[in-house]
C-alpha cells in the first residue's frame, strides 16, 4: 500500500468517525424540545412543510419524502420561491420545519416571521440556539455538532448527517405513534420493490388447478408418485373425507420411506404422509410464505382454503426466489 493509499483511507475513516460521533452525540441530547416537536407534528391536521436552502434544502427534501412515505403528509418548499408566491401552498393548519445549520440563512430566517403571522407553528433544526431562525421558532431542535468533517470545518458534512438523522428520528417516531404498519406502507409504495413484496400474495404465485397435485388418503404410494411427477411439484396434497387436507407427501418423504425399508409401493399414501403439515392460505403474503420455507428448510407448502381446509394450491420455493424472496 502506497503512502497515497494510506492517506485516502485515513481521510475516509476520519470523515466516517466524525460524522458517527455527531449522530451519536445527537442521540444523547434529545430532550423536552424533541417531545414538543413530535407532539406538534402528531397533532398537525394539515401537512408538514419542510424549508431549507442549499445543502439544508436537500436534507429538507429527503425528510419530507420520508415523512410522506411513512404516513405523515408533507411537502418541501424552497424559501425563496415561498417569498415569491408559493406561500399560497401553505395553510393555517400546517406545521413548518425549517433547517439551517447557522440559523442565519437569510431566505429562511426572513420567512419564519411571515409564517408566524399566518398562525403556523414553526420547528427550527439548527446548530445555533440564539440565531434569527431560532428566535422565530416555537421549538428549537439543536444539532450540537462541534465540527464539520472537512479539513477546514466548512463543507456541510457532519451537520447535514445530523440533520438527516434527526429528521429520520422524527419520521420514525411519528410512524410508531400512528401505528403505521406494513400494510399501510405497501399501499403507499405500490411501485417499489418493497411495496411489491409486501403486496404479493401466495395466490399470485401458487400452482393451482391441474398444476396442484392432490390424491386421496386411500390411494397408493405408487399413484401418489405418478400424480407428483406429472406436475413436477415434488409433492402432493393428501385429502380425506370432504376433501379437507389431511396430509402432505413429498419426494423427501419418499426417500425416507425407502431408506427405512418400504418396498411395497402399493401401500396407502396415508401410511407414509406427513400428517398436520404446515400450511399457508391464498391471502398469506408471499414474504411470510418465504419466511416459513426458509426457517423450516423445506421446498414447498400446501395452500389451503381458510374456510374449508381444502388444498387449493402449492407454493414453491423456486417461484418465491424468482420474485426476490427467500
Amino acid at each position: 500500500m502506497t503512502a497515497k493509499d494510506k492517506l485516502i483511507l485515513k481521510t475516509a475513516a476520519s470523515v466516517v468517525a466524525l460524522e458517527s460521533r455527531a449522530v451519536a452525540g445527537l442521540s444523547k441530547t434529545l430532550d423536552a424540545s424533541f417531545l414538543k416537536a413530535v407532539r406538534l407534528l402528531a397533532g398537525c391536521s394539515g401537512k408538514v412543510v419542510l424549508l431549507g436552502v442549499g445543502k439544508s434544502g436537500l436534507i429538507a427534501r429527503k425528510i419530507a419524502a420520508t415523512l410522506a412515505s411513512t404516513g405523515t403528509r408533507s411537502v418541501y418548499l424552497h424559501p425563496v420561491e415561498s417569498l415569491h408566491g408559493d406561500l399560497g401552498m401553505i395553510a393555517s393548519d400546517d406545521v413548518a420545519v425549517a433547517l439551517s445549520y447557522s440559523g442565519e440563512t437569510e431566505e429562511t430566517a426572513k420567512l419564519l416571521p411571515i409564517l408566524h403571522k399566518q398562525g403556523l407553528p414553526v420547528i427550527a433544526i439548527t446548530n445555533n440556539a440564539v440565531s434569527r431562525m431560532a428566535r422565530h421558532a416555537d421549538v428549537v431542535l439543536r444539532l450540537h455538532v462541534k465540527s464539520e468533517a472537512c479539513p477546514y470545518d466548512i463543507v456541510p458534512t457532519s451537520s447535514t448527517t445530523a440533520m438527516l438523522a434527526l429528521g429520520d428520528a422524527l419520521a420514525v417516531t411519528l410512524m410508531t405513534l400512528k401505528g403505521f404498519d406494513k400494510s399501510r406502507f405497501a399501499r403507499l409504495h405500490p411501485g417499489g420493490n418493497l411495496g411489491k413484496l409486501l403486496n404479493l400474495k401466495v395466490s399470485d404465485l401458487m400452482h393451482k388447478g391441474s398444476a396442484n397435485p392432490v390424491v386421496r388418503e386411500t390411494q397408493s404410494v405408487a399413484e401418489a408418485l405418478k400424480v407428483m411427477t406429472s406436475t413436477r411439484a415434488g409433492a402432493v396434497s393428501v385429502v380425506g373425507p370432504g376433501g379437507r387436507l389431511s396430509g402432505y407427501f413429498t419426494d423427501g418423504d419418499l426417500r425416507r420411506c425407502l431408506q427405512t425399508g418400504l418396498k411395497d409401493l402399493g401401500a396407502r399414501v396415508a401410511q407414509v404422509m406427513t400428517r398436520r403439515p404446515l400450511t399457508v392460505h391464498p391471502d398469506t403474503t408471499a414474504m411470510e410464505a418465504a419466511r416459513i420455507i426458509s426457517e423450516k428448510k423445506i421446498d414447498n407448502l400446501p395452500v389451503t382454503d381458510r374456510r374449508t381446509g381444502r388444498p387449493v394450491g402449492i407454493i414453491d420455493e423456486r417461484d418465491l426466489l424468482k420474485e426476490g424472496l427467500g
